[in-house]
This record gives structure tokens, C-alpha cells and sequence, in this order.
């Protein structure tokens, strides 16, 4: 069977090796590296930004530490981006020797889908091909969505691509958005040095719908206490040059009904840099999705059905291309990769999103996994939650870093866990551990009667669970 992947992200790469493990003849099409966003202008070149930003923070308490340094620490820049490339080409070049190893063929080239069974393709050199296929994956991606006031122009209004690619950390920089990239990218750029303004336009930052209210709150607060300034409910109406610098102007968001009568007025602030973290768009069109009929939404985002089909026969999607209906995250294009690999080669597999693990690498950490207990109220399940604090933990004393907490979401008369909501140091590290207790079903029982290693940050999933059953070891019981 002849498999072509078109797109080679964590979603498309991962389906073509999967694809190969089952005996596809598989090529593998994308047009700029290996790896897609994730690699190169997403997770992992963000995390070693945010590696470095860590150990600043702990540097600047080394007094509280009981560790005595000369001077102010600071970020050298032009190392820390060698590092960061270094990083990714070492990840890149293990993904090219995989697919080497599998006899992928990897062709760097743009692709567009010419009718059924037919793929054309244009290499950088300009060179010219078709290929021929018995099944197609869609892995396109998505990049960074540009608002129409504030045009990306890789100079002053930066995207989050643009970021990486800094030459000098920015004195003072304002975020538009308060979501995932957004406050990330406040966290690490606070820590490098710069002032940080975070503006967004809903009620709370991080507004996802999994994710627990409380967790924001406290986000929010560890953010004000760090130095960023916070803006809710505003928006941007006009950037304008001044003294050098930007001169921003902040008014009360147009997307909401009530706004108080303090976040009327509109309000100037003075930066360097802009960056626009408003979301992403789909990377589908020019696909030539419509010479096969592929539905896509008003959007351009793919539809697919339980099984990652499209309404094409043959063609399969995965990844960011199907649109924020389902997480936009790299493990779950992965996750959907290896599904569509296996429906394209006889499978008929229906992909499941009941327990989809989110992290979030601000500082501190958010990480969450199934229902928050909104949700599940609002499914009409009899839910109720427990929180215990982090500061209760002895490795987190020992860190220094007591700020967060956990929360779980059960049913009450099975006690099944229906969702954990973690915020604290290191805690995207605890979330294999709730997303698998998630998916074999367990129960609060199951979670306090696991012995967990002491002093660990793991201990507070065994500390929840106790109180939640009303049996607290450290904590007090119930409200």
C-alpha cells in the first residue's frame, strides 16, 4: 500500500513511521523542516527558553538557598538561542535517522492534492513531481493568527515564531492574549529580563473550558506578584510610534457585555515590542482539499469523523488542521497520527478524547487532564471536587515553591475521578500519572491507596485523595 503524509509535524511524521511499521511504502512531504511547529517554533524550542528562565529564578534566590554569588545573574541571548538550535537539531536529526532507518521517503517540497490518487509536488529547487497514492494523511498544521490592526512585521509586532528569534531580550514587551502561548511566553520573558504587560480580552487568564477558574485566579496572582502587569477585559485599540518605542492603547474589551466602569477609560502604555498570541489559523489552504471534496468549516478547519477520516475516500486528517473543537496540542496530533496510520493500513480505530493531558509551562506550572467540575456539572453528573494546597507538601518546601495546588473532580456515588487539575512547581511531570489513572478508571481509593515516594511533589495526588475521601493525612478535612 502506497501512504503519502503531507505534513511532516508531530502528528504527519509520527503517522509516516507508524505507517511504515506496518509495511507502507510511505512518503513524507513538508515543505520546511522536519519536526513542524512543535519542533522548531513551538514546544521545545519555548522549553529550553523556559529552562534557562527557571534556573535565573533560582539564581536570583540563592540567598534563600544558603548559596552566596557574586553579582546580579543575567541571560546571554546569543548563547542561550545557540543552545536552543542545538536542542532542536539534535531532535530533528533523530527523527530524519527514524524515518531513514523505516526507508520513508522524506521530500522537503510544497504539496498539493491534484484528484483522487494524485499528489503534486514542488521542491525548493524547483523541481517537479507526482506522486501517487492509495491513501492520504492530512498533517498541514496551523500557524500563528494575525489580527488585521496588528499586522506581524517580524520587528516591532511580533508573532510567537518571532520570539525565538529575538536578538536582544526587549526592555519593556506587551502580550496580547491571556492564553496558553500568551502566558507562557509573559513567564519566560519576565524572568529574562524584560517588563512584561498581559492583556486579555476575557474575564480570566487561560479562559479554557477544561480548565478549573480557581486555577486561574491563582495564575493571575503569581503573575501580578512576579511584576507582570495584568490587563482583563481590555483590548487593544491602537498602537501608534512614540519616543522611540510603541505607544499602546488599552480599552475595554468590545467582545464582552458588562465591563466595570474602572476599565472604561482607555489607558496608554509605552513598550518596545508587541507580540500577537491571539490563537492559530489552519495551514490547509492552497491543499487543493477541493479537487477531492474534503469538507473543511467555515474556517478552512477539516472535518473528520470518529476514525480521523475525511469525507474523501482515502484521505485521512490529524493534527492542529482539525481545529480548537479538540485540544491543539503536539502529544495529541501524535496520538492521532499513529490512529490514522492504523485505519490507512485496514484498522478501523475510533479515537478517544476522554482523557486528553494539558500542560502549561508558565511558572509556576498548570497541568490538567479530563473534567473540570463545571463540566461535568453541566453533563448533569452528581460531581464534587477536594483542593489540597502545595505549600502542604514537604518537597515543595524544600523547592521553595509553595504557591499552587491540586484539585480532583469524582462522581460521587462510584467515586470514579472524572478530572485533576494541578497548578504548582514541576507539576506537568504528575500528569502521566492522572491521565492514566483517568484511563483505567480509577477511583479515589485506587489514588490513596498507591504508595508514593517521599519527598516527592507526587505525594500531593496521595494527599488528595485522602482528604477528598474525608481522611486527611496533612491536610484539613473538607470546607
Amino acid at each position: 500500500m502506497r501512504i503519502v503524509v503531507l505534513g511532516g509535524g508531530p502528528g504527519g511524521y509520527v503517522a509516516a513511521i507508524r505507517a511504515a511499521q506496518l509495511g507502507a511504502k510511505v512518503t513524507l512531504v513538508e515543505k520546511e523542516r522536519i519536526g513542524g511547529t512543535c519542533l522548531h517554533w513551538g514546544c521545545i524550542p519555548t522549553k529550553v527558553l523556559k529552562a534557562t528562565a527557571q534556573l535565573l529564578d533560582a539564581l536570583r534566590s540563592k540567598e534563600d538557598m544558603g548559596i552566596d554569588l557574586g553579582g546580579t545573574p543575567k541571560v546571554n541571548l546569543a548563547r542561550l538561542m545557540a543552545r536552543k538550535r542545538k536542542v532542536v537539531e539534535i531532535q530533528e536529526t533523530g527523527i530524519l535517522k527514524i524515518l531513514s532507518r523505516l526507508r520513508v521517503r522524506h521530500i522537503q517540497g510544497v504539496g498539493r492534492i491534484l484528484g483522487p490518487g494524485l499528489l503534486g509536488l514542488e521542491t525548493p529547487s524547483g523541481e517537479s513531481e507526482r506522486l501517487e497514492w492509495d491513501r492520504l494523511i492530512l498533517a498541514p498544521g496551523s500557524r500563528p493568527l494575525c489580527l488585521p490592526s496588528l499586522p506581524f512585521d517580524g520587528e516591532r509586532i511580533l508573532s510567537s515564531s518571532d520570539v525565538l528569534e529575538l536578538e536582544e531580550i526587549p526592555s519593556r514587551v506587551l502580550i496580547v492574549g491571556g492564553g496558553v502561548i500568551g502566558c507562557e511566553l509573559a513567564c519566560i520573558l519576565k524572568s529574562l529580563g524584560s517588563q512584561v504587560h498581559l492583556v486579555e480580552a476575557l474575564e480570566r487568564l487561560l479562559p479554557l473550558p477544561a480548565l478549573d477558574p480557581d486555577s486561574s485566579t491563582l495564575m493571575e496572582r503569581e503573575m501580578r506578584k512576579r511584576g507582570i502587569q495584568v490587563y482583563l477585559r481590555q483590548a487593544v485599540e491602537k498602537v501608534q510610534e512614540q519616543d522611540g518605542g510603541l505607544e499602546v492603547i488599552l480599552g475595554p474589551s468590545p467582545g464582552l457585555e458588562a465591563v466595570p466602569a474602572r476599565l472604561q477609560a482607555s489607558k496608554a502604555v509605552l513598550v518596545d515590542r508587541v507580540v500577537v498570541c491571539v490563537g492559530r489559523e489552519p495551514a490547509s489552504k492552497g491543499l487543493g482539499l477541493e479537487s477531492l471534496g474534503v469538507e473543511v468549516d467555515g474556517r478552512g478547519w477539516i472535518r473528520v469523523n470518529q476514525m480521523l477520516e475525511t469525507s474523501a475516500s482515502g484521505v485521512l486528517a490529524v493534527g492542529d488542521a482539525l481545529g480548537p473543537s479538540r485540544p491543539m496540542l503536539a502529544h495529541l496530533a501524535s496520538a492521532e497520527g499513529l490512529l490514522a496510520a492504523e485505519n490507512a493500513t485496514g484498522e478501523a480505530k475510533i479515537m478517544d478524547y476522554e482523557a486528553v493531558p494539558s500542560a502549561i509551562f508558565t511558572s509556576p506550572e498548570v497541568a490538567f487532564v479530563g473534567l473540570s467540575e463545571l463540566q461535568a456539572k453541566a453533563l448533569g453528573m452528581d460531581a464534587n471536587s477536594e483542593n489540597f494546597l502545595m505549600r502542604g507538601v514537604g518537597k515543595a518546601q524544600i523547592l521553595g515553591e509553595i504557591a499552587g495546588q491540586a484539585k480532583v473532580v469524582w462522581e460521587k456515588g462510584t467515586k470514579r475521578l472524572l478530572g485533576m487539575q494541578l497548578i504548582g512547581p514541576h507539576v506537568t511531570e504528575l500528569l502521566g500519572e492522572c491521565t492514566l489513572a483517568l484511563k483505567m478508571g480509577a477511583g479515589l481509593e485506587d489514588l490513596a491507596s498507591t504508595i508514593h515516594p517521599h519527598p516527592t511533589l507526587s505525594e500531593i495526588l496521595v494527599e488528595l485523595s485522602h482528604k477528598a475521601l474525608g481522611k486527611p493525612l496533612h491536610g484539613v478535612a473538607g470546607p
